[in-house]
């Protein structure tokens, strides 16, 4: 099965559209202190990173322009797999052992901090994505989006940056990192539309 050019960066942006949908879905349901469905939610978010993979990896071969932007939306992808398969394989059975074990709740909280570790830095990597493309898109004459994209896409990288680098609990809250994140993705894909467009 071939795909164009055109078609792979068409999936791509309706992936991340995909994913920035299922991470505000997460978010409002935790706000709203509704059982949240992580089984399902982040296993339809590991499958759905998984085949960015594949796209975005095809869209850098193919693509003459922007070849970084697409390295870091696959790379992102890439940790986004790893980070949901942390949450997914390891979380509840650390929890119920420092549960068991109160000496073991240091290891579990270690287990936590990885995947936010990595969380932050798939982030980081698609506001770079952004910021890249957003840049593309303003010399491509769209000065409003590629605007909104830059700027969200280096507030995401900052964010993230700074919790890299201070952790967690250091003096910006996670939420920030990760709702700017969500909205650099949102304005990338909207970017990328416009890009399959175009060719």
């Amino acid at each position: 099965m071939e795909f164009s050019k055109m078609r792979t960066i068409q999936i791509t942006a309706y992936l991340l559209l995909a994913l920035a949908a299922t991470q505000v879905l997460y978010t409002v349901l935790y706000i709203a202190k509704v059982d949240v469905p992580r089984q399902l939610l982040w296993g339809l978010e590991g499958v759905l990173f998984t085949i960015l993979i594949a796209f975005a990896g095809a869209a850098m071969v193919q693509a003459k322009n922007s070849l970084v932007g697409w390295s870091a939306i696959a790379f992102s992808a890439v940790l986004n797999v790893v980070q949901v398969s942390i949450g997914l394989t390891m979380f509840e059975p650390f929890r119920e052992a420092a549960n068991q074990l109160d000496t073991l709740g240091a290891v579990a909280g270690s287990v936590v901090a990885l995947s936010f570790m990595i969380y932050y830095a798939a982030k980081f990597l698609l506001g770079f994505a952004a910021l890249i493309f957003g840049m593309a898109t303003i010399a491509k004459g769209n000065k409003l989006l590629g605007g909104l994209t830059v700027l969200a896409g280096v507030i995401a990288m900052l964010a993230n940056a700074t919790l890299i680098i201070f952790g967690r609990d250091g003096f910006l809250p996670s939420p920030v990192a990760g709702g700017s994140g969500v909205l650099a993705t949102l304005l990338l894909a909207l970017c990328l539309m416009g890009t399959a467009q175009e060719d």
